[in-house]
């Protein structure tokens, strides 16, 4: 890893790169089918059609992004925090394979040698902040969905996806001019991920996306060269 001499910080993925479920749609359907039991599962399946035809149409991963989020308005931040916190303990005892082996062990390594680690998703904070505290991430850099009142609008600020999240690295690295982004490492597993891998030293493709794989082993030719 970097030297230990030299300050780093480590940007990870998380959905399929340090988990192995989409957090935003396994929470979906876990609140869902808890509150509503057999109208909770039509509703989820009913959800993730419309998402699934709009992905097929080429709707961009940021309108499917604020249309996830579009089915919280008005739901209140307490209560959908409690229930995250429920979803997170659930999977993390009862559900093997919850977290992305690899994943995890180098996080804990990079850890271990003094860096600091920053959690980069399309997903929101109540769910991402129980994962920080268990992982020991420093930071997370995520879509927030936006508050009145104590309830979601429905709304969001700008999605942290492609190039959301190349601009919320960006912003994160900017902030700490005494660490060199070429010692910086990060883990993705989806080419929509490269606009963030892009930006350190030592990408990581996590996972069996070939075009990711392919796109970053063109970059370290290049870099060679």
């Amino acid at each position: 890893m970097s030297d230990a001499a030299r300050p780093y910080l480590v940007f990870s993925d998380v959905d399929e790169t340090l988990i192995t479920v989409k957090s935003m749609f396994d929470f979906l359907h876990y609140q869902l089918v808890r509150r509503h039991g057999a109208a909770g599962e039509e509703e989820y399946e009913r959800i993730t059609a419309v998402i699934r035809r709009r992905a097929a149409d080429g709707t961009p991963r940021a309108d499917i992004n604020r249309f996830y989020y579009g089915h919280y308005t008005g739901e209140s931040v307490e209560a959908i925090g409690r229930l995250a916190d429920d979803w997170f303990t659930e999977r993390t005892v009862s559900t093997r394979g919850f977290y992305i082996d690899s994943t995890r062990e180098a996080l804990a390594a990079h850890r271990a040698a003094g860096a600091g680690l920053v959690l980069v998703s399309g997903s929101f904070p109540s769910l991402l902040e129980p994962l920080a505290r268990e992982v020991g991430a420093d930071a997370i850099l995520c879509t927030r969905p936006l508050v009145a009142d104590g309830r979601y609008t429905g709304e969001v600020e700008t999605p942290v996806i492609g190039e959301g999240k190349r601009a919320a690295v960006l912003r994160q690295l900017e902030s700490r001019p005494d660490i060199d982004p070429r010692d910086c490492w990060a883990y993705g597993d989806h080419v929509s991920d490269l606009p963030m891998l892009e930006l350190v030293g030592h990408p990581v493709a996590v996972g069996d996306d070939a075009e990711l794989r392919e796109r970053l082993a063109d970059r370290a030719l290049g870099v060679r060269a």
